[in-house]
């Protein structure tokens, strides 16, 4: 991102960002109620809704709704669970593709493809990005809706920066896709100046500075949307797609209006959302299902506390001489009562007979505990350690496979609104990011110069586990053309056994270097032919060798040789 000058006038685009950040603030208030409600019974440190500057008040208590942290665990498995499933970092989870498979198979372009994959693997690796990604996983599981802004970094290449629910607002185009992000997040002033430099923040936090009032807070709204003023055939940082503003909440003046202006050539927000109704910007998830079970799980486990502790410490009824005397329920001790009428000892007892049903209750704390754990798809995920007996490496592989298969459709919306978009952004920073002497990507083949049509191909733990179903009905078929083979030789040659085996690997998510190119079989199979007709022709050579020997060691009468007699010599 470069600044600039805006093609609005500045104060005309604050006043802009200002009235939109306020309807999309009325868009979300609705939705406020829901997540607070999962915030505090679910993740507490998670959500910031109205938050004052220069309170002090981060480091307080936030969890103090939750008595039973089934929920919280639940979501915690279901983050983990997914960075797993999805972007593991201890194995390539994605490949690139072109949407021309026969160019794609091109040794030369095949390589380059495999040498950027690799690239980004390292970049993922070397940056924040499985950190990031993994909270963002969470909140997209317990609030419906996750937002990741991708932005270039000078020493890592790329930075991830994941925000929290509640500090960030949406907004979606006319296909249902998000397009822009407004955020408000505070800044000491010591951060304010040396990110935005001192000549551009407001009087009232320039004088901060000057005082030394650096642990001041300021609230910053940073505006990424469309850039509908944009010249499209000018190619600099204000007519770029997208237009980045940052301002000063309350800091507005007609000389500094503005922190700073800039732009994107994509947007750099990825925004999945779990479940989407019709034209909702925010999305629904797990938790919110849950969120009814884990308020009753909290309900339940303080009532099998307070029985615990009727059970334990029951209230007691003593005669009225005891009042002001000392009276004890320590194991061994004595409380000394008065006698009544007749010499009978006043009684020290439970005001009643506690017999709370503790069993029953538990069991019903463990099944509510289960809804929650489904609702958060956690008996899937934790489905294999679970197991009760020994199990083969194979069939763990099956079992986990065929749980993870649950979690198909929302697989596919996670790679069109967070994966995709998150590729092609790292992909395109990687590609500008090329100093004097160096260059992060290796240069594009001549077949790939000028195109724009890469694709991401997902080879994740859970992607494959999808593509493999595809796998049986080839294993059927080639089973079946080689039963019929036995009694019909000729069927097999309709299987094309080369792209049989191409789309085989393909489902299974083969490495292609494990796969031989098709000009390089030709060219084996070429010189494969070229050897068996050199060795036949030795062959035949050989043959008439050893019968122009017999012929001439044969006598036929005459003192004349049989291949003498063939060849008419005398």
């Amino acid at each position: 991102m470069a600044p600039s000058t805006p093609s609005k006038k500045p104060a005309d685009l604050r006043r802009h960002c200002e009235r939109r950040l306020k309807a999309m603030r009325a868009e979300r208030q609705s939705w406020e109620p829901h997540w607070r409600e999962l915030s505090d019974n679910i993740l507490p440190r998670r959500g910031r809704f109205l938050y004052t500057p220069n309170a002090g008040d981060r480091g307080r208590k936030l969890n103090g709704k939750i008595v039973n942290s089934t929920g919280t665990l639940a979501a915690r498995t279901l983050g983990a669970g997914l960075v797993s499933g999805v972007t593991l970092p201890a194995r390539p989870w994605f490949r690139l593709t072109l949407a021309d498979k026969k160019l794609a198979r091109l040794p030369s372009v095949r390589a380059w493809l495999d040498s950027v994959q690799d690239v980004l693997l390292r970049i993922f690796a070397a940056s924040n990005f499985y950190n990031a990604i993994g909270v963002a996983y969470e909140e997209l599981g317990v609030f419906g809706t996750a937002a990741v802004v991708v932005l270039e970094d000078y020493e890592d290449v790329v930075r991830f920066y994941t925000l929290t629910i509640g500090e960030y607002f949406l907004a979606a185009s006319n296909r249902g896709a998000v397009d822009t992000l407004y955020r408000e997040f505070p800044l000491t002033v010591a951060a304010l100046v040396q990110e935005y430099g001192l000549d551009n923040v407001s009087a009232a936090a320039r004088q901060k500075y000057e005082n030394g009032d650096l642990n001041i807070e300021v609230m910053v709204v940073h505006a990424i949307e469309p850039n509908d003023s944009r010249v499209i055939d000018v190619p600099d940082a204000d007519n770029m797609p997208w237009r980045s503003v940052h301002y000063e909440m309350g800091g507005a003046s007609e000389a500094r209006p503005l922190l700073r202006v800039g732009g994107y050539r994509r947007f750099c927000v990825m925004a999945p959302r779990w479940h989407v109704t019709g034209n909702d910007v925010y999305g629904r998830g797990p938790g919110m299902d849950a969120l009814p079970d884990v308020k009753a799980l909290q309900t339940m486990e303080k009532d099998k506390a307070r029985a615990i502790q009727l059970l334990v410490k029951p209230p007691m009824v003593a005669p009225s001489q005891l009042r002001n005397e000392a009276a004890s329920l320590l194991p061994g001790s004595i409380t000394y009562v008065a006698s009544g009428a007749g010499g009978a000892v006043e009684q020290f007892r439970p005001a009643f007979q506690v017999n709370p049903r503790i069993g029953e209750l538990q069991a019903d704390i463990a099944a509510k505990a289960q809804q929650v754990a489904q609702a958060f798809y956690a008996d899937l995920f934790l489905a294999i350690s679970r197991l009760d007996e020994v199990r083969t490496a194979t069939e763990i592989v099956e079992r986990r496979e065929e749980k993870l298969l649950q979690l198909g459709p929302m697989l596919e919306r996670l790679h069109d609104e967070l994966l995709d978009p998150l590729i092609k952004r790292v992909l395109e920073i990687a590609e500008q990011a090329a100093g004097d002497d160096y260059a992060v990507l290796p240069p594009r083949p001549k077949e790939l110069r000028g195109r724009h049509d890469i694709e991401v191909d997902y080879v994740s733990t859970l992607s494959v586990a999808q593509k493999a179903v595809g796998t049986a009905s080839i294993e059927r078929f080639v089973a079946f053309v080689g039963n019929l083979a036995g009694a019909r030789p000729e069927v097999l040659d309709k299987i094309a056994a080369d792209d049989t085996v191409e789309a085989y690997g393909d489902l299974l998510a083969v490495p292609s270097a494990l796969i031989v190119d098709g000009e390089s079989v030709a060219r084996t199979r070429a010189e494969r032919a070229q050897a068996q007709q050199m060795q036949q022709a030795m062959q035949q050579g050989l043959a008439a060798v050893q019968g122009a020997k017999v012929l001439a060691d044969t006598p036929v009468g005459g003192g004349k040789s049989a291949l003498q007699m063939v060849t008419g010599a005398s």
